[in-house]
């Protein structure tokens, strides 16, 4: 289970509290307006914000500690951060050593993932060689390398149109349930919130509340939603 106690995050003079649990392998949808806080709520979880008071706990252990890599934490970001001057296979290759010296057994996990996300054949390519799909399954295999309990998505198909944007969160959506991953998605679609996940958290008005089924905070939203959705 990951668990907010009583935690707020604070950027400037902006400030976000959340007291909420979520279950381990849920999917949960992360929605609100612009600026509300939804990303700045994955960077707590990953690390990268700090909390000013309160925990992160995940299975009883507080992660306020933890530095990033040390988390049990994979996130995929907007623009997939990868390394341009990186192949495919050494991009992926990350997920598993930073120093890229893998063993004979990563590399067949390796070329496993690779197969996994459709891109068997292509481990020698240079991101600029690949469509912007294929640039998001290449972050998603190394994330499936990484082969960490949470998964965090900050849009990272947002760059894509609506069919593959749909294509890679159902091939995100089958890793995860194969693996039992728990898994927080920021979007801004509800359409895509109904889709992947069957709890999503509204971000709005500094709070982030706690999680209910998807489909039901979309066909009654509270106001502060019902004005982000028009």
């Amino acid at each position: 289970m990951l668990r907010f106690e009583a935690a707020k995050l604070v950027v400037g003079s902006f400030a976000l509290a959340a007291d909420l649990e979520i279950p381990a392998g849920a999917r949960v949808a992360v929605i609100g307006p612009s600026g509300a806080g939804k990303s700045t709520l994955l960077a707590a979880v990953a690390g990268f914000q700090p909390l000013v008071c309160g925990k992160i706990m995940w299975r009883g252990a507080d992660l306020g500690g933890l530095p990033p890599g040390q988390r049990p934490v994979s996130m995929l970001f907007q623009d997939g951060n990868l390394f341009a001057h990186l192949s495919v296979a050494q991009n992926v290759g990350l997920g598993l050593r930073a120093d890229l010296r893998l063993s004979v057994l990563q590399t067949e996990q390796l070329e496993q993932a690779l197969a996994r996300v459709g891109l068997a054949g292509m481990a020698a390519r240079k991101p600029a060689a690949l469509s912007g799909g294929q640039q998001s399954r290449v972050a998603l295999a190394r994330a499936l390398l990484q082969a960490r309990p949470v998964l965090l998505l900050d849009e990272p198909f947002s760059a894509l149109g609506p069919a593959m944007t749909a294509e890679m969160l159902a091939l995100a959506g089958e890793i995860v349930a194969e693996a039992g991953t728990t898994v927080l998605m920021v979007t801004h679609n509800p359409g895509e919130a109904l889709a992947f996940a069957e709890l999503t958290i509204l971000v709005a008005d500094g709070i982030a509340a706690r999680p209910v089924p998807t489909a039901e905070l979309l066909a009654n939203p509270p106001a502060a939603l019902k004005h982000y959705l028009g």
